[in-house]
């Protein structure tokens, strides 16, 4: 119940989209302290899906991710706050490419409560733009694709 997604114009024709498929984390979340709350996401690059198995080819190589180089990404929390009507703000670290720079993400509670089998799951939705050169991917796609929409959707299980 956790996809990381992306979004990128396409040349400024079209949009491009796909996932990672392959990443884990963990978050923590005290709703009577949120400022507390810590996030922390791991990404095999190498796991990146946009559909289409040549583009994604490319997608790997030293144009763009550079996986046998840089392969894994990571984003650190470095603070939350709540904004109110179920909005908040995480700032944190992202490691791209062998870069590291810090990252704001418009946070959404998706829900919150009991499941069926006992337990209490809570879920958030994020979402952060980035130029990629600033994390050192310089592959020209023209103006309209300098920069890439993350979305980032959990679901976590209360211990």
């Amino acid at each position: 119940h956790a996809f990381i997604q992306f979004k990128i114009s396409h040349l400024g024709y079209s949009w491009l989209y796909g996932r990672f498929n392959t990443f884990d984390g963990e978050f923590s979340y005290d709703e009577k302290n949120p400022a507390a709350s810590k996030v922390k996401v791991n990404i095999d690059t190498a796991s990146i899906d946009s559909n289409h198995a040549e583009r994604d080819k490319h997608l790997r190589s030293k144009d763009f991710l550079h996986v046998d180089k840089f392969p894994k990404a990571q984003f650190v929390s470095t603070s939350f706050k709540e904004l109110g009507n179920g909005n908040a703000e995480l700032a944190g670290d992202l490691t791209l490419h062998g870069v590291t720079k810090p990252l704001t993400i418009a946070v959404q509670h998706t829900g919150h409560g009991k499941d069926p089998w006992g337990g209490y799951r809570r879920g958030f939705a994020g979402t952060t733009k980035f130029a990629l050169k600033d994390f050192g991917i310089d592959y020209d796609l023209g103006p309209a694709s300098q920069e890439v929409e993350l979305t980032l959707s959990v679901e976590g299980i209360r211990k």
